[in-house]
């Protein structure tokens, strides 16, 4: 995983994501806090797609030592509650509320080589990507389907 994360690490930095956690080969990132930005969802937009260009190419050298990798996101956009989570000697900075939920399960949906977004951040995607409706899919912890869109790229990140 070190591989990884030296790869797709930095790319949080250059678009200004704050990273909220790792989750085995998984992690969250969210925008606009604590350090606000004007266009959150095409940050994580454009950071979405270098993450795939970048995960791409550790693939070739991954599968030649016998491993497979493959990357799949999920983007949400709305508000969260933000701050200190955690217990006393085990706290982190991190995001929580529907959204976090939303954005966890629609990249656990999400299959190699795809950013599943909602209409709100599929939206924000003029220029960027390309938007491919995938229906209403439903998501756990949501008491009806939501519209979900798969990001196509539309030009280099």
């Amino acid at each position: 995983l070190r591989d990884y994360h030296d790869v797709l690490g930095p790319l949080v930095h250059r678009y200004e994501g704050t990273l909220g956690h790792f989750q085995g080969d998984g992690f969250m990132v969210f925008f606009n806090d604590p350090v606000p930005c004007d266009d959150p969802a095409q940050r994580a937009i454009r950071l979405a797609l270098s993450m795939h260009q970048a995960v791409a190419g550790l693939a070739g050298d991954w599968h030649r030592r016998g491993r497979e990798i493959g990357f799949g996101a999920g983007i949400a956009q709305g508000f969260a509650t933000l701050g200190q989570v955690g217990f006393e000697g085990c706290v982190v900075y991190s995001a929580i509320g529907t959204v976090a939920n939303v954005a966890a399960r629609l990249s656990a949906e999400a299959k190699n080589g795809q950013t599943l977004v909602t209409a709100r951040v599929a939206a924000a995607a003029t220029n960027l990507a390309q938007t491919q409706s995938m229906g209403e899919i439903p998501l756990k912890g949501l008491s009806r389907p939501i519209e979900v869109f798969n990001l196509v790229p539309s030009q280099p990140a």
